[in-house]
């Protein structure tokens, strides 16, 4: 399955496609979409939307995994995201794709294992489980990665299931290679 993640932002929104079974998943493409501030945000919605009407072109995914808009303190940030998002469902229902939501708090922890794991160790996880020589940067493309693998997860896609090991664990033994030791907490 080739699914595309993306983290919707107006200023800089991040696309990740990933494809694979969640046990062996492969980066395909990952970067931001950025627009100019100076700019008016109808012109910048446009090109947004044409960018994204391309990634989905060019990169053909199955399904579509945008992080859910939620609440924030900031008026100005929390419309940029929901008028970005919103340019992303629509792109993504125009090449009828399915489109799922995930939530901050369902990405971390389908990712690192705990829903309250900061932007650094997204970064260091997105890097393990997709074999990449370093983290994906900005922030944002390494989040959009993050959904997609998300989604590869969520979807029921075959998941490693070596000594009971979760996919994220089983991946991340795979990085470290021969001689890498696992242990449990105790209970």
């Amino acid at each position: 399955m080739r699914v595309l993640g993306v983290d919707p932002g107006l200023s800089r929104c991040g696309i990740g496609v990933v494809e694979g079974p969640s046990r062996k998943p492969v980066a395909v493409r990952a970067g931001v979409v950025r627009t100019p501030s100076g700019e008016p945000t109808s012109r910048r919605l446009a090109q947004l939307y044409a960018e994204l009407c391309a990634v989905i072109t060019q990169a053909a995914p199955q399904a579509v995994a945008v992080e859910r808009v939620f609440f924030n303190a900031n008026v100005r940030t929390a419309m940029g995201v929901g008028q970005a998002a919103g340019v992303v469902l629509l792109c993504a229902e125009q090449a009828g794709l399915p489109v799922v939501e995930y939530t901050p708090t369902q990405v971390k922890l389908a990712v690192t294992g705990s829903g309250a794991a900061d932007k650094a160790q997204v970064g260091f996880m997105v890097r393990s489980l997709l074999g990449l020589a370093e983290a994906p940067r900005p922030p944002d493309a390494a989040d959009a990665l993050a959904l997609a693998l998300c989604h590869l997860q969520h979807a029921g896609v075959p998941a490693a299931s070596a000594g009971g090991m979760s996919p994220r664990l089983a991946a991340a033994v795979a990085a470290a290679g021969p001689g890498a030791q696992v242990t449990r907490p105790s209970a």
